[in-house]
């Protein structure tokens, strides 16, 4: 991970934070009441709130006995996970609730912790704040081996409707169930494309393993990949912020769910990705994003992990001539080979733009941008498509320019971008 890629806690404040974050938007990040109602108005996959408290009088007038089994009590503007209670079942004589952490709260345990909450026991400056009971969302059965009681979310950060960077948190016994890094989570980096952990951290430190359990960390698929990218970057449209963490749980039987979102999310997610936002937030900047299933279109695209992460160890370097063979999909999904140049000199795979179009790739929902080239004969705009080939019986998926190469021999170029794993011999 090159220094120059990374985002550092100035640059997030001042340029991204600021720039692109409205003090409107920044508002309903910092209570998770108002990003229920934002959410709620979209008919964006949410909790359900169940009960609210804004002055002593309604802890007295609530009928505490109405509650579910299960449940979440949580303060409006709480930080860090701090001032939850987390209920998951009632207790065997029914006489209150067991907590995830095993504990048993009652009645008046509840009063006094919600009381503490409207006095700003856990907001920011100490202010008065709202409490509130949320819907309790369980473990969903893809995460039971490797959470500790508690449920862990993904926290996916978005800019201009494109979701950037995922990491994966996992609540261990440190950390009391709670899906906070700072408190002792782990969190894991996850591959934008496939919706497979990568790498993951603990403590600020890369480890393969969970603690206690012993159980691999890498190579995760988390269930529901595209719909839970798509709810961030909707929430994203709908929260008003430019650019923002979205913190999304799995509901056992409802899928996806946004929990909370946060204006300025922190950068240990480049840790545990090992790699820099700085430098896809420049890739993003400035593209015309249509919607949201434009924007994860984009995000596949770009940012998925280095070919190289993929590859197995013994499959080693494959050495290729200059002049090679790729395989390509048509219309019908039968392979098909197209004779390709090897290009070092290029960064960016292209290709044919009558090609593209034989091969379905050129339809307008297929363009993710469109991208300015200087040439012999002036100036000319080529459209940026997503492009799956194999090369050598190695799949690898990526964007490429769209030129007319019509008068050349070989209708594709493999830039150097997408031959990690490849070792060229240019004599061949």
């Amino acid at each position: 991970m090159k220094p120059s890629s990374i985002l550092g806690l100035n640059a997030r404040s001042q340029l991204f934070s600021y720039l692109y974050n409205s003090p409107k938007g920044k508002s309903v990040a910092d209570s998770k009441l108002a990003t229920h109602r934002v959410l709620d108005k979209v008919q964006i996959p949410n909790p359900e709130i169940f009960a609210k408290f804004k002055e002593p009088r309604d802890v007295e007038k609530f009928n505490w006995e109405s509650l579910p089994d299960a449940f979440a009590l949580k303060p409006s503007k709480g930080l860090g996970g701090e001032g939850i209670i987390v209920v998951k079942k009632k207790a065997q004589d029914l006489k209150g609730w067991i907590t995830t952490q095993r504990q048993r709260v009652t009645v008046d345990d509840l009063k006094l912790h919600t009381s503490d909450i409207l006095e700003g026991a856990y907001s920011m400056d100490n202010a008065p704040d709202v409490a509130f009971v949320q819907e309790y969302v369980g473990r969903h059965k893809a995460f039971r081996k490797y959470a500790y009681r508690g449920t862990p979310d993904i926290r996916v950060i978005v800019f201009n409707k494109v979701p950037i960077m995922a990491m994966l948190r996992l609540p261990t016994k440190e950390s009391g169930g709670r899906a906070n890094l700072h408190q002792g989570a782990i969190g894991v980096g996850i591959d934008i494309a496939t919706g497979i952990t990568t790498k993951a951290i603990w403590h600020g430190g890369l480890i393969r393993f969970k603690p206690d359990t012993g159980r691999k960390l890498h190579g995760i698929k988390i269930p529901h990949w595209t719909q839970v990218l798509e709810t961030a970057a909707k929430a994203q449209s709908a929260s008003g912020l430019g650019y923002l963490g979205v913190d999304i749980v799995l509901h056992p039987e409802k899928g996806p769910m946004v929990l909370e979102i946060n204006a300025e999310p922190g950068l240990t997610i480049q840790l545990a990705n090992m790699a820099g936002l700085r430098k896809r937030l420049d890739r993003i900047e400035g593209l015309e994003v249509r919607d949201a299933e434009h924007g994860v279109k984009i995000a596949k695209a770009l940012f998925a992990a280095d070919f190289a992460d993929r590859v197995k160890a013994e499959e080693g370097i494959i050495t290729i001539p200059v002049m090679e063979e790729i395989k390509v999909k048509d219309k019908r999904g039968k392979k098909m080979v197209i004779p390709a140049k090897i290009d070092t000199g290029a960064f960016r795979t292209s290709i044919d733009k009558t090609l593209a179009k034989d091969l379905g790739l050129l339809q307008e929902e297929s363009i993710l941008w469109e991208r300015r080239f200087r040439n012999a004969i002036g100036k000319e705009e080529r459209p940026i498509i997503p492009f799956t080939f194999w090369l050598r019986g190695r799949r690898i998926k990526t964007t490429a320019g769209v030129a007319d190469r019509s008068r050349l021999r070989r209708p594709v170029i493999v830039g150097r971008r997408d031959l990690t794993g490849f070792l060229v011999n240019p004599e061949k």
